[in-house]
């Protein structure tokens, strides 16, 4: 998974990659708050941040809240946890309310690292496979819509006028404005009707 890595400290900030690095993730990285928001605006942006609080700049928790302000959530969520030395009860109620998802004080254990950096990416998956999936239910919508409110319809040859103002006959109409497809039959009214003598008998 693409992770964005937002620390000044150079030192730090390797030793993070190289973490990251060895569980198998791609690593982008920024030194201050400005760049951290800059990559994350990207369209292929990374879906997971991990910030530093204390930046030159822009502050980590900045970077949140224009996260949260700025971008939709519902087309890309972007999925933040705060590794800061702000380790006071009243800090990590800021950052969390300021709207990142997890909290990490330093120094971090590897371990506790690594399985709130998986949680964070099952929530981006999920986040990822919802958006899709409304989308295909909006999609789905608008071809019924296609065929919702009043239908000027002719009382005695039956066509339809279509918004441009012609006529057309309604298998034509229906096709043009669903996936509906036409297999062409006789019901036994109209048959009695064109072949009176295959009923003469009855």
């Amino acid at each position: 998974m693409k992770i964005l890595i937002a620390e000044d400290d150079f030192l730090s900030r390797n030793v993070l990659k190289r973490v990251l690095v060895n569980w198998g993730h791609e690593v982008v990285e920024a030194s201050d708050g400005e760049e951290a928001w800059e990559t994350l605006q990207a369209e292929d942006g990374p879906r997971l941040a991990v910030l530093d609080w204390i930046m030159p700049g822009m502050a980590g928790i900045d970077v949140v809240r224009k996260v949260r302000d700025c971008l939709s959530s519902e087309e890309r969520y972007v999925y933040i946890i705060l590794l800061t030395q702000k380790g006071s009860k009243n800090d990590m109620v800021e950052g969390l309310a300021a709207g990142a998802d997890d909290y990490i004080v330093k120094p971090f254990d590897h371990s506790e690292l690594q399985v709130r950096i998986r949680n964070g990416q099952r929530i981006v998956e999920l986040q990822s496979a919802l958006t899709e999936a409304n989308l295909e239910l909006r999609n789905a919508l608008a071809q019924v819509k296609k065929l919702s409110g009043f239908l000027p319809i002719c009382a005695a040859c039956k066509k339809i006028r279509d918004d441009k103002g012609y006529w057309q006959q309604i298998e034509a109409y229906i096709r043009d404005h669903s996936e509906a497809e036409f297999s062409h039959s006789i019901c036994p009214d109209c048959s009695r009707k064109l072949y009176p003598e295959l009923y003469e008998n009855e």
